[in-house]
């Protein structure tokens, strides 16, 4: 009968360990069933699973296995595993799986704690913990200025059953809003690493500004449109016809005035890291915006965006118009544009991800498989699948297990 023992290694990492030890295992013509291995500070924790076949002396396997620990200075410790305890173990791999993933400048011990306490209690195991940001020298991260910078991840992947995961995600997301870092969750099924088109809004999304405020601070009608703007955003007033009137505000603007706000668009953090890394892994992207396409062009230039969707700005004799023509792009509007580029792409909207801050923003959010509302109003998080509120833009690459060491950047501290 055959014997399934749990071998467990530990110690200094190096060269050669795993290729050494399944070399004496393949001598004796044992089955690895499953094997992981994690190095934390040149540290070395190797598990294997291994299945001995009838006939074959177990305690010769150990003892060679044993030996070699020893000459390469490891610790090992053998468990034998009954077969009733692996076959219960081989059906729990059926069960539901999570991605919970923390998102903060700095991860606390306290954080990693109140969050793995949540998944405990609700009867979830955790099968894997790692970390998506990079490693960042401590004497590198003493400023303000690098702390402010710094970004943090670490990816949990759990399974288990969840009765009713509305009520784990509003837990999870009560944690992120008491303790001041994004906790993100999520199933982890096959569109999780297979999305394919990234839309952003584009006013304090992309830049951090609302371009119309910049507008109208240069016609002198600032206050009376940061008003209406605000208003708007917080879902208080129809959007279409808040941005009528807020244009109407506009009339007589010179034209010469518009590339010299293009020019000092304030980027978001992390937004040229995000998009030129989800160009190299191939993905799409759009701006779907109830701005406007001018200074949506600026950026698709500047950005290397792919489609951009905006309200036109009329321009007569060298003025702003102040008139709106065609049709305004709102929140109904931009869950439309997102749908037509996905059908045009030919790309399932479980694989679109879609990315704002606003009230009109929520349509689309909830038609992308992932919507991600970005710095967002309260009832905009509230509403939205998942919330990032410390980190910059580059950091929705960990919401794809997108590590640091694929996409590298800037500083990171865990």
């Amino acid at each position: 009968m055959n014997e399934i023992i749990m071998i467990n290694i530990s110690g200094d990492d190096r060269p050669g360990v795993t290729s050494s030890i399944t070399g004496i295992l393949a001598d004796h013509d044992a089955t690895v069933l499953d094997i992981g291995q994690a190095v934390i500070h040149n540290t070395l924790s190797l598990g294997l699973l291994v299945d001995v076949p009838a006939g074959i002396e177990s305690a010769t396997i150990l003892k060679d296995v044993l030996f070699r620990c020893h000459a390469m200075g490891l610790q090992v410790r053998f468990l034998p595993v009954t077969a009733q305890s692996y076959e219960q173990w081989v059906s729990g791999r059926g069960k539901q799986r999570h991605i919970v993933t923390l998102l903060a400048r700095q991860i606390s011990a306290l954080h990693i704690a109140q969050v793995t306490e949540i998944v405990a209690r609700y009867g979830l195991n955790i099968d894997r913990i790692e970390r998506l940001s990079g490693r960042v020298s401590l004497l590198e991260n003493g400023t303000v200025d690098q702390r402010q910078k710094a970004r943090s991840s670490v990816e949990l992947s759990v399974r288990g059953f969840l009765e009713d995961p509305t009520d784990f995600r509003r837990e999870l997301l009560q944690l992120a809003n008491e303790a001041d870092i994004d906790i993100a969750y999520q199933e982890d099924s096959m569109f999780r690493r297979t999305r394919r088109l990234v839309a952003f809004d584009m006013d304090s999304t992309l830049i951090e500004a609302e371009v119309i405020d910049e507008l109208a601070k240069a016609a002198g009608v600032g206050d009376q449109v940061a008003e209406i703007t605000e208003r708007a955003m917080r879902g208080e007033l129809d959007f279409t016809e808040s941005f009528q009137a807020r244009v109407a505000l506009l009339e007589g603007l010179e034209e010469s005035v518009l590339q010299g706000i293009a020019e000092r668009l304030p980027i978001t953090e992390g937004a040229e890291r995000l998009i030129s890394t989800l160009k190299k892994l191939g993905y799409k992207t759009a701006i779907l915006s109830g701005g406007f396409t001018y200074f949506g062009h600026y950026l698709q230039r500047k950005l290397g965006i792919d489609y951009v969707y905006a309200n036109e700005l009329p321009v007569e004799e060298g003025r702003v118009t102040g008139k709106v023509v065609g049709r305004v792009v709102d929140g109904q509007r931009k869950a439309e544009l997102l749908q037509e580029i996905a059908q045009r792409e030919g790309i399932d909207m479980e694989q679109v991800i879609a990315v704002g801050d606003g009230a009109n923003d929520l349509p689309m959010l909830s038609a992308a498989g992932l919507g991600i509302a970005f710095h967002a109003k309260p009832i905009v998080r509230q509403s939205a699948k998942q919330s990032i509120s410390t980190l910059g833009l580059d950091s929705i690459l960990y919401l794809l297990g997108i590590s640091d060491n694929l996409a590298p950047g800037q500083a990171n501290v865990l």
